[in-house]
């Protein structure tokens, strides 16, 4: 495996996330590179166990290596000194799909908090919710989704660089955090669409 700080920050989310019994959803897992710009970005997604596939309620993350970040991580790596610290962008999106009828974004915002729990130094911040809707080529019976986004940035200081063992420590609380939100979300009186599953 690549011994590099980024896929030390993904494996210690990957850990925290499982050990809070959130469901992976395997198809949904991309590490991608940008062949002209260097940035490197992990997406991943979870939901709450039995929920199906896709789930009722899931969260969508995303971690973003910049290509400035790499530059100060080489520069540190090599014993120089860096003018900032490297940073990952982190990106989470709480969605709600396979709706029967417009949700209400209120009830959303309701039982969601403003920003997420301490990330190392930095916390990541909740944006407006975002409504939509799929038709089918009919125009008839559409089907509805919400989602709300959480972004932020995650520091790797010197301390951090030397010791990885902090990442685990740092991104831990991302693993609960998720799990006991999206249970909240969950818990919204929401008006899903029926499954064949669900009709017998």
């Amino acid at each position: 495996m690549l011994d590099h700080v980024f896929t030390d920050a993904i494996g210690a989310l990957r850990d925290t996330l499982e050990a809070a019994m959130l469901e992976r959803q395997a198809f949904e897992e991309r590490f991608n590179v940008d062949m002209l710009l260097g940035d490197m970005t992990w997406e991943t997604s979870y939901g709450l166990p039995g929920e199906g596939v896709p789930p009722r309620v899931q969260a969508d993350l995303s971690l973003r290596w910049p290509t400035w970040a790499q530059t100060a991580y080489r520069s540190w790596y090599i014993g120089e000194t860096f003018d900032e610290a490297p940073r990952i962008d982190i990106e989470l999106v709480l969605r709600v799909q396979r709706l029967a009828s417009a949700p209400d974004p209120a009830a959303l915002l309701a039982v969601l908090p403003t920003t997420s729990p301490s990330i190392g130094r930095d916390r990541l911040e909740r944006s407006g919710p975002t409504i939509e809707t799929v038709f089918d080529v009919g125009l008839d019976d559409p089907e509805y989704a919400i989602e709300v986004t959480y972004e932020g940035s995650y520091e790797l200081d010197e301390e951090i660089l030397a010791d990885g063992t902090r990442l685990d420590g740092h991104l831990g609380v991302m693993g609960g955090w998720i799990s006991s939100i999206l249970v909240r979300v969950g818990d919204v009186r929401w008006d899903f669409l029926t499954t064949p599953d669900e009709t017998d």
